[in-house]
């Protein structure tokens, strides 16, 4: 069985973010959503509520499940036997950053090995912090996150 980790905050889990998870079941059999504790960043949806939202969302897809980790993706994929690291690109500025991380991990397991996948064009300009930015001046972002993505919590703006 081809196992990735689709690891990322997804503070919020944008559309651009359920693109690449669909796309990327057509290449493996199961992807394990790891939502990230990052120290250096406060969030603005607690983890807690990411992970049940995206549990909901993919309640009905037996090859996605969803969990919570704090520290190193290549440890976290090591731990629970995964090879494979699925990730993103939209621009010029995450290739540069997303070649450094593969860079690493790939020294720290060799047999760990990242995948990218392309952002589709219509998707390219959605980021969760660009949806952080127009919830906070009052704009809908519903436009920008997954139809049946819901929060059990108001977000503020």
């Amino acid at each position: 069985m081809k196992k990735a980790i689709f690891p990322g905050s997804f503070d919020p889990f944008t559309r651009g973010h359920a693109d690449i998870v669909g796309r990327g079941l057509r290449l493996f059999d199961h992807i394990t959503i790891a939502v990230g504790y990052n120290g250096q960043k406060q969030g603005w949806i607690p983890v807690e509520e990411r992970v049940r939202a995206l549990r909901e969302l993919y309640r009905d897809e037996p090859r996605i499940s969803v969990e919570a980790y704090n520290g190193l993706t290549v440890d976290y994929a090591r731990q629970r036997d995964i090879h494979f690291i699925l990730r993103g690109l939209r621009t010029h500025k995450d290739y540069e950053y997303e070649l450094g991380m593969a860079d690493v991990n790939r020294q720290l397991d060799a047999d760990i090995e990242t995948v990218v996948l392309f952002t589709e064009a219509d998707l390219a300009n959605i980021s969760s912090s660009v949806v952080r930015e127009l919830a906070h001046f009052g704009h809908d972002i519903r436009p920008w996150l997954p139809e049946n993505l819901t929060y059990s919590l108001e977000i503020e703006n």
